[in-house]
């Protein structure tokens, strides 16, 4: 047994259980044996880079670790990891200014794997007030602010019920990924205090809304996420853009009149052309 091929196979058989799926769908899936699936996990077969990123497909897992996937079978990463200011991602900073301040008067960020901000509209910016600065220092981790007590919480009307949506969320998403970083902000989140009262859902809602006391009165927003499709560079594969639209015409129309003057948008330092606060 090769040293590469015992690494590989105790990978794969995580990702496949991290996944519920069993060996014999997972073979059906592929078009191959379940012999030689269960050689490939014990170690008594090495793959070839085709079948690792094969594999690696039919269990939807992520970018950066299919990379670790193909290290472990003795092979070169394939996906590379850029940065949001490479010339060569330009096209996507473009799509993704197009999507956040296109989204104006209503607000709308871009987040990283670690909901850390990376961009935002001047919409956001209100709806900050009375957070601690603090945690608006970059890097901003939005979940931080959104459920910290000296965060958004004190003003979030339905805190239970968003409290409960993001750490669901969040959880799903350490389950999928087995990012450690995530698993640490969902322990630091759920230690924060809990909300008193009992989320009671409404029937007639098919999406958790945000409830948000602001200087112009309750605030309702539901929410889409927007990310790349079919990306070959990790850095877009991690990418996400909320946006959020009102749910009644008061908070409509709240954010049509409080709209924040158009400013040009020359870039700044980062050398992003919008807001990376």
């Amino acid at each position: 047994m090769s040293q590469t091929a015992s690494q590989f196979g105790p990978l794969l058989r995580e990702w496949r259980q991290r996944r519920r799926v069993s060996q014999l769908d997972l073979a059906c899936q592929g078009n191959i044996s379940t012999r030689h699936l269960s050689f490939l996990e014990t170690g008594r077969a090495r793959p070839s880079r085709e079948m690792v990123l094969h594999l690696a497909e039919q269990l939807d897992v992520p970018l950066r670790h299919r990379n670790s996937l193909l290290t472990s079978a003795g092979f070169a990463p394939v996906y590379r990891e850029g940065q949001l200011t490479d010339p060569g991602l330009r096209a996507a900073r473009q799509a993704m200014e197009a999507v956040i301040h296109g989204h104006m008067p209503y607000p709308a960020i871009a987040v990283d794997r670690h909901w850390t901000l990376v961009a935002s509209n001047d919409a956001v910016t209100p709806l900050n007030a009375g957070v601690d600065p603090a945690l608006l220092e970059p890097p901003v981790n939005v979940l931080r602010v959104a459920l910290h007590p000296q965060g958004m919480a004190p003003r979030t009307l339905n805190l239970p019920a968003w409290r409960g949506h993001l750490l669901a969320r969040l959880a799903r998403q350490v389950e999928v990924n087995a990012d450690p970083v995530l698993a640490a902000l969902l322990q630091e989140l759920r230690a924060y205090p809990a909300p008193a009262e009992v989320a009671v859902s409404d029937a007639t809602e098919m999406v958790v809304p945000l409830e948000l006391m602001s200087e112009w009165g309750p605030l309702s927003f539901i929410s889409t996420t927007t990310v790349f499709g079919t990306p070959m560079d990790i850095t877009l594969s991690e990418l996400a853009m909320e946006c959020f639209y009102p749910t009644n015409e008061a908070t409509a129309q709240a954010l049509l009149r409080n709209r924040p003057a158009p400013r040009a948008q020359a870039g700044d330092a980062s050398g992003l052309p919008f807001s990376t606060t």
